[in-house]
């Protein structure tokens, strides 16, 4: 088996009463819109914590809320979200005065068109191996209870066989790590989505 994995111990975030969480979780923002919206701010506030962690080996919590109104303020969810990697990324650009340079991987709806699994791992292991996190956003989450439909997560690990038979990712979702079956939400998702990542240059 072939294993990729960030240190997780730099998405580690702490609040005042020591409770430890690991990433940003929406149902922390104060606003219901917010709340019910914000995954993809969530996600962006991930991998800028991650990016500029310089090896600090947890987050006050209280600061982290202050970096995701300032995602939120930048990577702003309309009507739909942020429904496609193209507006996630040109918020994130603008954000980040394109200091981050990075690379998208859409998954579209037609499965004749879609990115061979192979080409997907292949995109993830690249950004794990830059120490970097992958934006995932599954518009479909298929046969995967895992996964919530129309949802970004951030991507912290990946593992598989040799013959791809067996495709595992860690996902920060909600300040928790969970394990998704990637091919098991390949095989069934009807909508797709995509990955992405943004490198330190």
């Amino acid at each position: 088996m072939k294993e990729f994995c960030l240190n997780i111990e730099l998405f580690k975030v702490i609040d005042n009463n020591g409770q430890i969480y690991y990433g940003c979780d929406q149902a922390w923002y104060k606003d219901e819109w917010q709340k019910r919206a914000g995954c993809g701010p969530s996600v962006a506030s991930n991998i800028i914590l991650y990016l500029k962690a310089n090896n600090k080996i947890y987050s006050k919590k209280d600061e982290v809320l202050l970096l995701m109104q300032e995602c939120w303020d930048n990577v702003t969810p309309g009507e739909m979200g942020i429904p496609s990697t193209k507006i996630f990324c040109e918020a994130m650009d603008k954000y980040l005065l394109n200091k981050f340079p990075h690379k998208c991987l859409d998954v579209v709806e037609n499965n004749r068109t879609r990115p061979d699994i192979s080409e997907i791992i292949s995109f993830i292991e690249y950004s794990l191996k830059k120490d970097s996190p992958v934006a995932f956003l599954n518009l479909c989450n298929g046969n995967e209870a895992s996964l919530e439909c129309w949802h970004w997560v951030t991507i912290v690990s990946c593992k598989h066989d040799e013959n791809l038979d067996v495709g595992e990712i860690g996902i920060i979702d909600q300040g928790t790590v969970k394990k998704i079956n990637l091919l098991n939400w390949y095989n069934s998702t009807t909508s797709g989505g995509g990955f992405v990542y943004f490198l330190k240059k």
